[in-house]
């Protein structure tokens, strides 16, 4: 499986964008893509992930009630739609494939969001 993340780039504090992580390859056998992120000098920490057959999400709660995650199974994307975005939230933003074994076996290359305040 491939994935090529797009979307990122510099927004204000409470202005909005929309991250895209474009699957190839073995797409059947994903079960869920997931969206990820990390800032400088910090962890990696889980933002959000989308089951692929079901649409079932899960959201971290330091994002819930503003980043939405949605997916087109036909187009196999996954979009990150991130309002009132936060100085917070800036990182750099991965998108990973959870396979059937239930791992995040492959990974995007990532695309910077930084949030200006």
């Amino acid at each position: 499986v491939q994935l090529q993340a797009s979307g990122g780039g510099l927004v204000q504090a409470g202005g909005s964008l929309r991250l895209s992580c474009a699957a190839s390859g073995r797409t059947f056998s994903m079960y869920a893509v997931g969206w990820f992120r990390q800032a400088p000098g910090k962890e990696r920490e889980f933002v959000a992930s989308i089951t692929w057959s079901t649409g079932s999400t899960y959201t971290a709660d330091s994002v819930k009630g503003r980043f939405t995650i949605s997916s087109d199974n036909v187009k196999n994307t996954v979009s990150l739609q991130m309002n009132s975005l936060e100085p917070e939230d800036t990182a750099v933003y991965y998108c990973a494939a959870m396979m059937l074994n239930r791992q995040y076996n492959y990974w995007g290359q990532g695309t910077q969001v930084t949030v200006s305040s």
